[in-house]
């Protein structure tokens, strides 16, 4: 697993993500696209600095600093996409790392403006219009991580999950229980949680399948190009691994 360095923005390699103390974000790609890993890791010295760098991951390396945070993962800049044999690793082990990460940063893009104490009908009304919601990725990326800080535009903190559970629940349609921790994914069926993703959306169609990988503690290779295929594999690793006859009620 890459991480980068928070205070520097240079690349550390980790063998053991379980070992290591990380923050990790949740983000919305933006449709320009994101810098990548060797566009970042072209800007040699303390690229944290560099001018180049963008703002969101200079952003990101801020608020991991200031809570203590030495590395950070984040998906745009941590995996070499240009390298299949590791991309493919990442997707199949994404659920795990966010899983392990010490905090999840929610970047909600599209929510200018937060208030101190309870959320106000306002931004309520924006946090359940965010894209973040709709997206295929953000799914495991709500459930995976035990601690989810949720920031507005301007980095500003709105809620954890555990104290906005209720409404994610709502939101999302993910169960409270879920969110809290207080029950674990096997308990719920493959139908329910294929409900979870069946308004979400993904830029590739493959990533539809991908995206869901974790959610059901399945692994399969990825091949971009397959298309809808994807998915048909993917039922296929669910029928071989739960025992659950909920899939055949599956749209």
């Amino acid at each position: 697993m890459r991480l980068m360095n928070t205070g520097t923005g240079r690349f550390v390699w980790v063998q053991d993500p379980g070992s290591t103390r990380y923050a990790i974000l949740s983000h919305v790609w933006s449709p320009s696209g994101e810098q990548s890993y060797h566009q970042v890791n072209a800007l040699w010295r303390d690229a944290v600095t560099h001018p180049r760098l963008s703002s969101k991951i200079r952003r990101a390396c801020r608020i991991a600093r200031e809570h203590g945070y030495k590395l950070l993962w984040i998906d745009s800049c941590c995996i070499n996409q240009a390298s299949s044999a590791e991309l493919s690793e990442a997707i199949n082990s994404m659920f795990e790392w966010y899983s392990k990460a010490a905090i999840c940063y929610a970047y909600l893009e599209d929510v200018p403006y937060a208030q101190s104490g309870t959320i106000s009908e306002p931004l309520e009304t924006m946090l359940r219009k965010s894209k973040w919601h709709t997206r295929g990725w953000t799914l495991q990326e709500l459930v995976a991580p035990r601690h989810v800080l949720f920031l507005t535009r301007r980095w500003t903190i709105i809620g954890s999950k555990s104290s906005m559970a209720k409404l994610l629940e709502d939101i999302t349609g993910v169960d409270v229980a879920i969110l809290i921790g207080s029950s674990t994914l096997d308990s719920v069926s493959v139908a329910r949680r294929m409900s979870w993703a069946s308004k979400r959306e993904t830029t590739r169609v493959e990533d539809e399948a991908y995206s869901l990988l974790g959610i059901f503690g399945v692994y399969m290779p990825t091949i971009y190009g397959e298309g809808r295929n994807a998915f048909v594999r993917l039922q296929q690793e669910i029928m071989k691994t739960i025992p659950d006859q909920s899939i055949f009620a599956w749209g």
